[in-house]
């Protein structure tokens, strides 16, 4: 078995006619080139290159050698090109799930910056509204998922085999028409002041925001409007029309295309946790290349 590096010495030394140049080119003193070269040749128990006041040049036996390690090393150039397509990341396919708010907001800088480190990945990014994205990574649909749960709730452990990793925290908001009388005011309103209150009801029979509409409804706030989309744009634009008041995520109320008036909650305990699922140890070296880049993206907690 011929050493790589020393059959690239030796067709270093083929290209360029000279230990010293051939050194140069590869990163070796002259002197380490030779003691290289010098094995080889022990290795294949032939001369295989004649020094000369000009630099030097390969035997017979040298030329002979010299274009099989071309090929070799050629073959080897590809198989490391081949494991990096198939450790995907240059070349392969990243799959990724997001909802809508993390889809439009915060996914595509991230994705900006993994497709500027690894240009030759094909990303496909599908949405699902949570709890979707976890079950498709579980059934390897997409390599990871960004999810949101939502408190008061109770969460369900997740599927064997998959993690889901916290990393963003952010307060449920009241949003309401602009001059709104429960806009009113710098202090957090209590939950109890939405008691017969008009609500635009966000999708109760979604399973993330069950626990929430149970805890409005305790408080004694009265559906007005029931909104059965999850998206959060057509609830902004119900209350921005003064059609009744919602309690939203902080990140959409902020965001919202029409005009809204916010307030914080008393007591805060009313949460959405963003979350990203993926299958630990067993994910590509894409998926935890971009899963990298989401944590280091992301704080725990929302900014106020």
């Amino acid at each position: 078995m011929y050493d790589p590096t020393r059959l690239a010495a030796l067709v270093a030394v083929a290209e360029t006619g000279s230990i010293t140049r051939a050194a140069a080119h590869l990163g070796y003193t002259a002197p380490a080139l030779s003691q290289q070269l010098a094995k080889l040749e022990r290795e294949a128990g032939a001369t295989l290159l004649v020094r000369h006041h000009r630099g030097a040049r390969l035997t017979a036996a040298g030329e002979l050698l010299a274009g099989r390690a071309r090929r070799v090393l050629d073959e080897l150039d590809q198989a490391r090109h081949e494991l990096a397509q198939l450790a995907g990341l240059s070349g392969g396919r990243l799959r990724v799930g997001t909802f809508t708010t993390a889809g439009v907001h915060l996914l595509p800088p991230v994705l900006s910056a993994f497709r500027r480190a690894h240009p030759e990945v094909e990303l496909a990014v599908t949405e699902y509204e949570p709890p979707g994205g976890i079950a498709a990574v579980t059934a390897g649909e997409v390599d990871l998922a960004l999810t949101h749960t939502y408190e008061p709730a109770v969460a369900d452990p997740p599927p064997p085999g998959v993690t889901v990793e916290p990393l963003l925290v952010e307060e449920l908001v009241l949003a309401t028409a602009v001059g709104h009388r429960l806009s009113e005011g710098s202090g957090r309103l209590p939950v109890a002041e939405l008691a017969g209150r008009p609500l635009i009801s966000s999708a109760p029979a979604h399973p993330p925001r069950r626990g929430v509409e149970n805890a409005l409804a305790a408080a004694g706030a009265t559906p007005a409007v029931v909104c059965e989309s999850p998206g959060y744009a057509l609830v902004c634009a119900l209350v921005s029309a003064g059609l009744g008041v919602a309690v939203v995520p902080e990140m959409v109320a902020s965001l919202s295309a029409t005009p809204l008036a916010v307030r914080r909650l008393e007591p805060a305990e009313f949460r959405r946790t963003i979350s990203v699922v993926h299958r630990g140890d067993r994910a590509t070296a894409a998926a935890a290349t971009l899963l990298a880049l989401l944590r280091s993206g992301f704080g725990r907690t929302a900014a106020p």
